[in-house]
């Protein structure tokens, strides 16, 4: 129910565009630095997925992120003007399901963005590496491991949107949170666990109980995300 009903929302805003057009604009970065500077990685001795995401990731990450924080921004844009949100209050539906209706949109939308780079990279391992079976298994691994990676900033930025109701309030800290991410070191485990730079992290070339530990924080920010959001709303209803 809640799920639909955050699906006929978004019809009338950019927010299904907005993604389609962000993941085809990051999908477009390692093939046109392929296209341009293919001597660079065609000598080195890895696997292609690992060249080709240690070569691109990081910029396509960023766009990911500011993708969720502007989707999450839209979204409770909508709840907020001409006070909707409070409207919505008086049916019989609790208000956490509201974030998580927008949550499981917001995880379906990081899947389907994250589906259009991934064919980005398979179609560069294809036409300037060898795309053989052990490289489309090496490719659903890594964006498996970036969704999972990518959820806890998705949630985040939801709930950044859900405590503010001007939505350039909640821009402004998301963009903040992103551009702090990007001067954090990525091989500092614990600075790493910051939500908006796990996705920074990638899967091929990093050592097994470290992609383990990335995934068990990853699921560990979500379930504190999610518990903080529903202890936020509990206390703000009580002061409304």
């Amino acid at each position: 129910m809640s799920f639909s009903l955050e699906c006929k929302k978004v019809k009338r805003t950019g927010f299904t565009p907005a993604f389609l057009g962000g993941g085809l604009l990051a999908a477009i970065v390692p093939v046109l630095n392929m296209a341009v500077r293919s001597e660079n990685y065609l000598g080195l001795h890895a696997a292609p997925v690992q060249i080709l995401m240690g070569a691109n990731w990081q910029m396509m990450a960023m766009l990911n992120i500011l993708l969720v924080v502007a989707g999450a921004c839209l979204m409770y844009h909508t709840e907020y003007a001409d006070n909707a949100i409070q409207r919505m209050c008086t049916l019989p539906i609790k208000e956490s399901k509201l974030f998580f209706g927008k949550a499981t949109l917001m995880a379906l939308m990081c899947i389907v963005i994250l589906v259009i780079e991934a064919v980005s990279i398979a179609f560069c391992s294809y036409n300037w590496f060898e795309l053989t079976y052990k490289v489309w298994l090496e490719i659903m691994k890594s964006f498996g491991y970036a969704l999972l990676l990518m959820l806890p900033s998705a949630f985040g930025s939801l709930f950044i949107a859900s405590a503010c109701k001007n939505m350039w309030v909640s821009l402004g800290i998301g963009v903040v949170c992103v551009f702090t991410a990007t001067m954090l070191p990525t091989k500092n485990f614990v600075l790493s666990l910051f939500p908006f730079a796990l996705p920074f992290q990638i899967f091929a070339g990093t050592a097994e109980n470290t992609a383990c530990s990335f995934l068990i924080a990853a699921a560990v920010e979500i379930l504190i995300i999610w518990i903080a959001e529903v202890l936020f709303l509990k206390v703000r209803r009580s002061f409304e």
